[in-house]
């Protein structure tokens, strides 16, 4: 390590050994700048930075160096370390990464979720401590389950550290997230400070504002603009011709031979077959129905050719064992493979590096690109990303509308404002009301019964669903 590392010598010779391990020359500046204000314990921080920047990493070497203190250990209390993240599967994957930050020490890691047996769960609610890896839903499910004690569980807790925090700002999740932080604060009657961590954040004073209602601009920000990633990109237009199919294209459809979707494909399926082949790459499609038909064409053209499999699907709808397969494969395999997914495979879920990233359609968001972006060219190499955007043929009958090519038109800006480093910034403020229906009955569910002045106390006035525009 480089003696101008002068934070690494603040973290517990545990994580310094961990460090050690993976040979680091240094640690990254965004991680020098969190480790003072997260040890310290006393503020909230968001930290915003690319993916592969090492923001998960900085937000958990201090945080765990405070719960491996000996002092804090030994005060009768022992520490807690919440994670809150949106995905069950970036919480089994952030389990394995914590699995060897902790290796040689007594630190229990708990992750609970709808897969983690019920001894485990039991062991953690007799004895809290160490990490406690969870999603708002499996949260909730502690505040109203029978015989448990918040006060008990989370006397001892000492960071809340919330994953892909963009994911939740604005949405009913986000509303219900932050009400249920606000209840832990009352019910062990001090704030938890609380660590947001994220890579597209248009806006930091309102993901700021969002991470501590009331008190944003108390919110200590890390932003890493040091970032610098080469890009390589293509833009490919398609006209969506009609066009007598040979057999081979036929071969090469699902059984809905005719789907004017699937027929329209043909084209940027042969582009995506001739071009990703022998490399692993990550292909989004903007709905799970365009992700099988592009996953079924580029089998049955593997098929036809008789080559190794190479093109994957993953989606929500697969079962658990399907994508975790895919998931493992295209992390730990030295062959290569292709992966047509939706969004499931755009945040946090460590994969590896993938050699390019493919986006049929333009996507919905910048943000959503860039995410997607992230996760080529993760090893100093350029990322790589090819868009695919299917226009109407053009005729003298076609609508002003489809004349001006709106998909290409916004897939051109997207790309513009991502060169520019722009981002959508996030939308807060709404009422939520259905939110604060479920959250009265949540705190009823809690202490068996409430009051309307207790309702109000908890979730309006000291909580998080009082604060709007």
């Amino acid at each position: 390590m480089s003696s101008s590392s002068s934070g690494y010598y603040l973290l517990d010779r545990h994580i310094q050994r961990w460090i050690m391990r993976q040979r680091w020359p240094q640690l990254r500046p965004i991680q020098e700048q969190a480790i003072v204000p997260i040890q310290e314990g006393r503020h909230d921080v968001l930290i915003s930075a690319a993916t592969a920047s090492g923001k998960t990493e900085a937000a958990f070497m201090p945080a765990l160096s405070a719960i491996l203190d000996e002092e804090k250990r030994c005060a009768g209390v022992p520490p807690v370390l919440i994670y809150i993240a949106p995905l069950k599967a970036l919480i089994n994957d952030q389990y394995n990464r914590l699995d060897t930050m902790l290796a040689g020490t007594d630190i229990a890691i708990t992750a609970w979720h709808g897969d983690t047996s019920n001894s485990a769960k039991k062991r953690f609610l007799t004895s809290p401590s160490g990490v406690l890896l969870i999603t708002p839903e499996s949260l909730e499910g502690l505040f109203v389950r029978p015989s448990c004690s918040i006060e008990h569980v989370f006397k001892g807790a000492c960071h809340v550290i919330i994953d892909e925090w963009h994911a939740f700002i604005g949405t009913e999740r986000g509303k219900q997230l932050q009400s249920l932080l606000a209840r832990l604060d009352i019910a062990i009657r001090r704030q938890v400070p609380r660590i947001g961590l994220s890579a597209t954040l248009g806006d930091l004073s309102i993901a700021c504002d969002e991470l501590r209602p009331g008190n944003g601009d108390k919110v200590i920000t890390l932003e890493d603009k040091s970032a610098h990633q080469d890009i390589r990109m293509q833009l490919r237009g398609y006209e969506a011709a009609s066009k007598k199919r040979t057999p081979m294209d036929k071969a090469c459809l699902d059984i809905a031979a005719e789907d004017e979707i699937a027929g329209n494909m043909l084209s940027i399926g042969d582009h995506l077959f001739s071009t990703l082949r022998g490399h692993s790459n990550l292909v989004f499609a903007n709905s799970k129905r365009l992700v099988e038909i592009l996953g079924d064409m580029l089998h049955r053209k593997t098929e036809q050719q008789q080559l190794p499999e190479e093109f994957f699907v993953h989606h929500g709808s697969l079962s658990k064992e399907l994508r975790e397969y895919v998931e493992k494969t295209l992390k730990d395999s030295q062959r290569p493979m292709t992966v047509i997914c939706t969004s499931t495979l755009e945040m946090g879920v460590d994969i590896g590096s993938v050699h390019s990233v493919a986006q049929i359609g333009e996507p919905h968001e910048v943000a959503s690109l860039r995410q997607r972006l992230g996760r080529s060219g993760r090893r100093g190499e350029s990322a790589i990303l090819r868009l695919y955007v299917l226009e109407k043929e053009f005729n003298p009958g076609i609508s002003y509308a489809d004349a001006l090519r709106l998909h290409l038109f916004q897939a051109v800006a997207m790309i513009e404002l991502l060169l520019a480093r722009w981002c959508e910034p996030p939308i807060a403020g709404a009422l939520h009301l259905s939110t604060l229906q479920q959250q009265i009955m949540s705190v009823i569910a809690q202490h068996g019964g409430a009051t309307a002045r207790d309702i109000w106390r908890v979730l309006v006035e000291h909580g998080a669903l009082g604060r709007h525009p």
